[in-house]
Formats: structure tokens, C-alpha cells, sequence
């Protein structure tokens, strides 16, 4: 495979959506399509990425675009548009305005591309996968949330600062909604291999946890206009470069499940394998009462955004 060739379009020219295009060029993922509402953005934005070429030696094309004709035949689709939160809200109170544009632009897509990979990044997050899983009517392989891989990226970075250590050797598992009620699992988070129930006392482990799960709202508190989208875009980046280079990743994702952890018809953070056919695998963990009972709590919530949903499309006929 010419990895160059390959397509990617980036749904939404806002922060996250632009540093996706930045480093999948970087990374020389293949040709990207940077696409938004707004005349001139994503024009000039790609221009200016196109430019860097030379000098961060990348060979992708790189085009800015209103139309969704250019998006035709797109490999990989990255939907990122929505409107950000804002301080004091949480993701569920944009699932309603957020549901017509993602639903909009699924539509979109799929006019043009018959057979996508899509990655959902619009919050909240688990209700918009849903959604888009619905609308394109996809197989479950082929649509998937970023979620557990950006909640897992600030575990990681809060237990390597915990404990004074590389980042690299660090590895984390988060599971379940992407929201408060996600399940940071400590069991399964390790240093070097060395899980962090044997490195840190049970205070530190609840204080990196509760930090876990209101990582995206420290952030949001702290830029007070906007939120998170290095790290987001790093991690969605992650799954693309794991589906196009065929690399089979176990990766935490938003995953439509079947009977997988005692759920169905939700899309729910579990870890996955990713490779060049998208999702190829849940993989299915052994928990604790503990774990299940949080776990539980979070599908839980998640099949209530999902029924609004269902009552939104409903409403509109679809």
C-alpha cells in the first residue's frame, strides 16, 4: 500500500480539527481534505499547512474545502465539528445542538464516500457516535468514537508526574462513558509493567482518578474560552495512523457493543484492536464487583443520551 495515497478528510476546521490535519501530514498518513462551513477557514488554513512541507519534509497534499464533493471516496473520515463547551457545561448539554450537525454531516459524507472509516470526536462523544452509527448505517467495524485513548493519554501523563517517572513507561486503561462516569482502572494502568496499585497508596490513586475523569474540564476551567485540542487531536491521530498502517493496536475506543461487558446497543469506551479493516476486535476484560458496578453506572448514562437520541431522530423522521 502507497500509505501517501490514502485520504483522509477532517470534518470541522476548528482547534482539534486542524491539529489532526497538522500531524496527520506530519506523519505522512496520506492526503488530507480539511472541510468546514465557514467560507475561506479551512482554504486557508491547509495553505498554510500545505507550506510547511518543506520544511517538516511531508509529501501529503493538503486541501481546504466547503464542498463535501471533495471529500469523495475518503478513506478515513475525522468528524470534529461541533460547538466546544464552555465553562460549567457539561458535554450532555450540547447533545442536542451538537446531534443536527453531526447528523448533517454524516449525511455529507456518506453521499460521497460508499464505505468510510469514521472516528467521531463531537461531544458528547458516546451519543454523537451513536448517532452517526445510525444515520450512515455503517457496520459497527467501521465507526468508531476517540474517547479512551485522549482519557487514557492524561492518566498517563497525571501518573508519570505522580510518580516522577518516564512517560513512556507509563500505560493506562480507561474505560466507559466519555464524562464523569468514566472508569479509570487502576489494575490495569503500569509502570513498566508494574501496576500502580503496588507503586502509589490508595489517596494517590482516588486523587489521579477524580483528576482522569475531569481532565477536560480542568482544561476548559483554565483557557476559559475553548477547550482541549492538542491532546485530543494527538490521540485521534493515534487511531488513524493505527488503521492505515495496519498495526493492530489495543487501543481504548468507543465501541458499538453487542453483548460485550453485558451491554448492546450503546456505544460504550472499551479496548479495541485497531487495524486497515477499523474496529477488528472488542476485547473484553476480567473485573472486579467493583469495576463491574462502575462500569455498569457508566453504560448506564450513556444509554440515556442514547435514547434522547433515538427520540431526537424520531422527531425529525429518520
Amino acid at each position: 500500500m502507497n500509505f501517501a495515497r490514502d485520504k483522509i478528510t477532517v470534518v470541522g476546521a476548528g482547534q482539534v480539527g486542524t491539529t489532526v490535519a497538522q500531524l496527520c501530514a506530519y506523519k505522512n498518513l496520506g492526503n488530507v481534505v480539511l472541510i468546514d462551513i465557514v467560507e475561506g477557514v479551512p482554504q486557508g488554513k491547509a495553505l498554510d499547512l500545505q507550506e510547511s512541507g518543506c520544511l517538516q519534509a511531508f509529501d501529503s497534499l493538503v486541501v481546504g474545502t466547503n464542498d463535501y464533493k471533495d471529500t469523495a471516496d475518503s478513506d478515513i473520515v475525522v468528524i470534529t465539528a461541533g460547538l466546544p463547551r464552555k465553562p460549567g457545561q457539561s458535554r450532555e448539554d450540547l447533545l442536542a445542538i451538537n446531534a443536527k450537525i453531526v447528523k448533517s454531516v454524516t449525511e455529507e459524507i456518506m453521499k460521497y464516500s460508499s464505505n468510510p472509516i469514521i472516528i467521531l470526536v463531537s461531544n458528547p462523544l458516546d451519543a454523537m457516535v451513536y448517532l452517526a452509527k445510525k444515520v450512515s448505517n455503517l457496520p459497527k467495524t467501521r465507526i468508531v468514537g476517540m474517547a479512551g485513548v485522549l482519557d487514557s493519554a492524561r492518566l498517563r501523563t497525571f501518573v508519570s508526574l505522580e510518580l516522577d517517572c518516564s512517560l513512556v513507561d507509563v500505560d493506562a486503561m480507561v474505560l466507559g462513558g466519555h464524562g464523569d462516569s468514566m472508569v479509570p482502572m487502576p489494575r490495569y494502568t503500569t509502570v513498566s509493567g508494574i501496576p500502580i496499585t503496588e507503586l502509589m497508596n490508595q489517596d494517590q490513586i482516588d486523587r489521579l482518578v477524580e483528576r482522569t475523569r475531569k481532565g477536560g474540564a480542568e482544561i476548559v476551567a483554565l483557557l476559559k474560552n475553548g477547550s482541549a485540542f492538542t491532546a485530543p487531536g494527538a490521540s485521534v491521530v493515534k487511531m488513524v495512523e493505527a488503521i492505515l498502517h495496519d498495526k493492530k493496536r489495543i487501543l481504548p475506543c468507543t465501541a458499538y457493543l453487542e453483548g460485550e461487558y453485558g451491554w448492546s446497543d450503546i456505544f460504550f469506551g472499551v479496548p479495541v484492536k485497531m487495524g486497515i479493516d477499523g474496529m477488528e476486535k472488542i476485547i473484553e476484560l476480567k473485573l472486579t464487583d467493583e469495576e463491574t458496578v462502575a462500569l455498569n453506572k457508566s453504560a448506564e448514562e450513556v444509554k440515556k443520551t442514547c435514547d434522547e437520541v433515538d427520540a431526537l431522530l424520531k422527531a425529525c423522521g429518520s
